[in-house]
């Protein structure tokens, strides 16, 4: 970890601690209260000159309504039921940004208008870029709740574009974030200082949704996303967060639900999922960039989610250099929608990384899964993924177990472990599986100690501890 990052979140745990009734007791102690409370003092977006008929700009009036609210201590910021237009929102700490049921927060589709640029992370690679639609930065006891909508807005017009694929409405002729991209990667590979990594205007990486960098006590409740530009819920570099009750809903590139990067006690529960992307992806930043901030995920729980569609329910990387340990998944259930225009879930648990990103993956439970749909391969663990700049090891995996799973849909290999002679797969546990419908049998590449109990593939019962 350098230096800077240590002092920082150093300073965020002296604040965290010090700043009682906002921020309670920190670590997993104060994820399972359910994280920060606030004063019961409330301040409308509409005492400052909000207007709900999803056209007039209502950005200065909801930022005067943070600052207001952070001002006195604390307490809610209420956006009431209505349209809301607005740029991006910046949380303070002390406010929870409370989204009534029947209000929509319509975000603007104008780069322009998430100028100027934060301090960010963009697929593992931190960057000055556009601001997330809901931000915050070294800010403790915050929220954003409420049973109403926050719209992205994007659409094959509006952001995704960018990805450069045709697909998602790019055609050629039109910028693309791919030039971008590369040159983020280098910078990040040569080292090239942070503050020199300046993108922004007139340039393509999509932002994330909400993002709470370098923040303690936070929660995210209640609300629906919708149509994200690019990852929905992106933490990073922060502690004590919990993601509740929240249901993510979008189908365009890079629309992964929830992504821990770089934190450290997590609770994400009850969330439901419809995405194109991973649905959550635990990741620590990547490659030599990874490296040098070097602070791994860890002390995670998820629980009671749905996943409709996605890439994989719990993803663990590719960007996992700082590395990830201590997960535990349970009851996850993956159920078939014929109304949803994905197929279904590809994956329960995937492990992923590039043959040389390094970091490590240790004590990654996923337990009591129940999956009627599709999928492709509900167990797996790669390091064939593309994007690799550069590094001398692969990632060291240990200690993964599956436990009690019923997958009843069909799937393509029911485990599949990849692994190289020189970097095993170690200590994996597969613990009463049952496999109605897999295509081949189960596939294992470079796994040393392995114990399986009662697995059923097709009916046939697999071959006991080794």
């Amino acid at each position: 970890m350098s230096d800077p990052v240590r002092r920082q979140l150093l300073r965020l745990g002296t604040l965290a601690a010090a700043a009682a009734p906002l921020a309670r007791a920190s670590g997993a102690a104060a994820a399972g209260r359910g994280g920060p409370r606030f004063p019961d003092a409330w301040f409308p977006v509409t005492d400052h000159g909000a207007v709900g008929d999803g056209v007039t700009d209502c950005t200065a009036a909801v930022r005067a309504a943070v600052h207001a609210c952070h001002r006195a201590g604390g307490g809610h910021v209420l956006i009431p039921a209505g349209l809301w237009a607005t740029g991006p929102i910046h949380l303070l700490s002390g406010v929870d940004l409370h989204v009534a049921e029947g209000a929509t927060v319509l975000f603007s589709t104008d780069p322009s208008a998430y100028l100027p640029v934060v301090r960010t992370r963009w697929q593992g690679v931190e960057v000055f870029n556009y601001s997330p639609m809901i931000y915050a930065f070294g800010q403790h006891g915050i929220a954003v709740t409420g049973r109403g909508t926050l719209d992205a807005q994007s659409d094959n017009a509006h952001w995704w574009p960018w990805k450069g694929s045709g697909q998602y409405g790019w055609e050629p002729g039109m910028p693309h974030e791919r030039t971008d991209w590369a040159t983020l990667e280098q910078w990040g590979a040569q080292g090239v200082p942070l503050t020199e990594r300046v993108l922004g205007a007139g340039h393509y990486l999509r932002p994330s949704f909400i993002q709470p960098y370098m923040c303690a006590d936070v929660l995210i409740e209640g609300v629906t996303l919708r149509n994200s530009a690019f990852w929905n819920v992106h933490p990073v570099l922060s502690r004590d967060i919990v993601v509740r009750d929240v249901r993510v809903e979008c189908e365009g590139p890079n629309s992964d639900g929830c992504n821990p990067d770089s934190c450290e006690n997590v609770i994400i529960e009850r969330v439901t999922f419809a995405t194109h992307d991973d649905c959550i992806a635990i990741k620590s930043g990547r490659d030599q960039d990874g490296r040098r901030v070097g602070v791994p995920s860890r002390h995670i729980r998820i629980r009671d989610c749905v996943y409709l569609s996605g890439g994989a329910a719990v993803a663990i990387g590719s960007e996992m250099s700082g590395g990830v340990s201590d997960v535990v998944a349970q009851r996850l259930r993956l159920p078939f929608d014929a109304d949803l225009g994905e197929a279904s879930v590809a994956s329960v648990l995937v492990v992923k990384s590039t043959p040389t990103r390094g970091g490590y993956v240790r004590d990654i439970r996923v337990t009591d899964v129940d999956v009627p749909a599709w999928t492709y391969v509900p167990f797996e663990v790669t390091f064939q993924y593309a994007g690799d700049t550069g590094g001398a090891t692969p990632a060291e995996v240990t200690g993964l177990s599956a436990a009690r799973w019923s997958v009843r849909g069909p799937c393509e290999y029911p485990v599949r472990v990849r692994a190289r002679p020189e970097a095993p797969v170690s200590e994996v546990t597969l613990d009463r599986l049952v496999f109605d419908e897999a295509a081949q049998d189960i596939l294992l590449q470079s796994v040393t100690g392995l114990t399986v109990r009662q697995v059923t593939v097709n009916g046939v019962a697999q071959e006991g501890s080794s």
